[in-house]
């Protein structure tokens, strides 16, 4: 694009009649004189709307000449600007910070509570934390060995050694300020830790020993009540036995519950859920169906579908009515498909020989057999059938379909009385005692399977079928990785969270892990239903597209059995 050419002659100037011309467009002011047009006006009319829209009060009359508008003494404009303290509070709206008239409490940690759960520093929220000293004491005499208490003190020793680096000296004055939980990253921890900096002089009743670890926590509980009357002092222990001693001496105690997973396992999610009596009246207008490879589809939208949950298991049972067994394959928004399900209870669809004998072992074997559902959880009772179903699958898939190379099973080594010693021999002869169940399972599969095969045929089937058993010990599961192997987990309850990740965490591609267990027959100490790995587990997984859980319910091992569940 060409440039323009350059001008040829020179700009005059304007003459002084130009300006009045200029302003000619507003009213004509009759206090303005014709020689202010000389002075340096256009300062002046450029200030006077600004200090018209930040007070709202009218300007007064000009009366001198124009500079008088900057004297100090005439900006009102100042002042009259938003003040300050609003945008302070939108900036403190932003950080969390404990309301004025909350007191936070202060919770006295017992050694237990730090050796079951190193990480429970973190879990009071904006309450703060005292350790006394004699807690750090024992702390540091668990802190050697190899077991899972030896593990967790260690643990609590570099959380504590990490929160103590962030002073800024080590006087006693600076650690008696308190260190802030959140030091290390932890954000939902809003508290304080105070360790125990002089030393408490307050006397027990006279029943109590002095030198128990115990009454010193006690001593310094009760001190700390006396010292801050103001806040409530609250004791957390595991002992119960501690936290009674506490309550008769006036002091508050409680249990530390953040390890549960659920306050009642009646309220464990079951898998199965049962449709109202009007589903079809319901849903039937809306509901689409199909079918495709000899099953049937549903997709249906409703009240009823934020209810659900993917691979659950739901049913219809009406008088005079076919009966509904179906899964829930996918949830879209207000949209859920079902599918329904295999009869396992009908002979020609037996697994390994054995059918299903009610409607949660047929939803279980619905499970067991999907390739899609990489966990499954089995509960229920004394002789519900887990163990069998889940053997019986496993070496369906193993043995029939080629799906999985082998059976890997592996259990807690918790005995219900007293401990027998050592075991000689090799990992599986050590196991071998402690997989009783599997023996008897495995006799029953091959008894039903050989009928008419003769002793030679019986005796080649059982060594075929435990040479693709293998049996391994919990002990060494430790960074190895299962491929394409059918992992079974009997007695899952007696397993806790962590050890229950490390187990589902050695998953390979192909790997399907089934765990079975019943949390009223738990034997390891310290452990509850509520803070049972495989309770921790099944709510874990619950909706996830690979997974499933059955709950089983009718014994189906014997009467006596069922009889002695029900009344002992």
């Amino acid at each position: 694009m060409p440039l323009p050419k350059a001008p040829t002659k020179r700009a005059s100037r304007l003459e002084s009649s130009a300006f009045e011309t200029t302003l000619a467009v507003s009213k004509p002011n009759p206090a303005r004189k014709p020689s202010a047009a000389k002075s340096p006006a256009p300062p002046p009319s450029h200030g006077a709307p600004m200090l018209k829209l930040a007070s709202s009060a009218p300007l007064p009359q000009a009366s001198a000449a124009a500079p008088a508008l900057y004297a100090p003494a005439s900006r009102p404009a100042v002042t009259a600007l938003p003040p300050a303290p609003k945008l302070e509070k939108a900036t403190r709206a932003k950080t969390p910070r404990r309301a004025a008239t909350e007191t936070p409490k202060l919770f006295v940690l017992d050694t237990n509570v730090l050796m079951h759960d190193p990480m429970s520093l973190f879990r009071f929220e904006e309450h703060d934390i005292y350790l006394p000293m004699i807690t750090l004491e024992e702390l540091d005499g668990h802190k050697k060995g190899m077991t899972e208490v030896a593990r967790n003190v260690r643990q609590v020793s570099r959380e504590l050694d990490a929160l103590a680096a962030g002073l800024k000296s080590s006087s006693i004055e600076e650690m008696a300020k308190g260190l802030p939980l959140e030091g290390t990253g932890h954000r939902e921890a809003l508290g304080k830790l105070f360790f125990q900096t002089q030393l408490v002089d307050m006397p027990l009743p006279q029943g109590l020993p002095q030198g128990k670890a115990d009454n010193q926590i006690l001593g310094v509980v009760q001190a700390l009540k006396a010292q801050q009357p103001e806040r409530e002092v609250v004791l957390v222990s595991k002992d119960i036995n501690m936290r009674i001693k506490c309550r008769a001496l006036g002091l508050a105690a409680e249990d530390y519950r953040n390890d549960k997973t659920l306050e009642d396992s009646d309220l464990l999610y079951t898998g199965v859920q049962q449709l109202p009596a009007d589903f079809w009246e319901r849903h039937g207008k809306t509901m689409e169906s199909w079918q495709q490879g000899g099953v049937t589809f549903y997709r249906i939208n409703g009240p009823l579908v934020p209810t659900l949950l993917i691979n659950e298991l739901v049913y219809l049972e009406a008088p005079g009515a076919t009966p509904l067994y179906a899964k829930v394959l996918e949830i879209t928004g207000k949209t859920a498909v079902l599918r329904t399900l295999k009869d396992y209870g009908n002979q020609k669809h037996s697994v390994w020989g054995i059918t299903a004998r009610n409607r949660e072992q047929n939803f279980a074997l619905n499970l067991l057999m999907d390739p899609d559902c990489d966990f499954v959880t089995l509960t229920g009772t004394a002789g519900t059938g887990k163990t069998l179903m889940t053997l019986a699958a496993g070496l369906s898939q193993v043995m029939d379909d080629r799906r999985y190379s082998e059976i890997i099973v592996t259990r807690v080594t918790v005995p219900v009385g007293e401990d027998i010693g050592f075991l000689p021999g090799t990992e599986e002869e050590k196991m071998s005692p402690w997989m009783g169940a599997l023996d008897d399972n495995l006799e029953v599969l091959a008894r039903g399977g050989t009928g008419t095969a003769g002793e030679w045929g019986r005796a080649a089937t059982n060594d075929l079928v435990r040479s693709k058993i293998k049996i391994k010990s919990l002990n060494f599961m430790r960074g190895r990785t299962f491929l394409n192997k059918f992992v079974i987990i009997d007695e899952a309850q007696n397993l806790t969270p962590k050890q229950m990740k490390t187990l589902i965490t050695r998953a390979g591609p192909g790997t399907k892990i089934v765990c079975l267990g019943n949390l009223a027959q738990i034997d390891t100490p310290y452990l509850t239903e509520g803070s049972s790995g495989l309770t921790y587990a099944v709510d874990k997984f619950k909706g996830w597209a690979h997974s499933g859980h059955i709950t089983l319910a009718r014994g189906e091992r014997s009467r006596l059995a069922d009889f002695a569940s029900e009344v002992l």
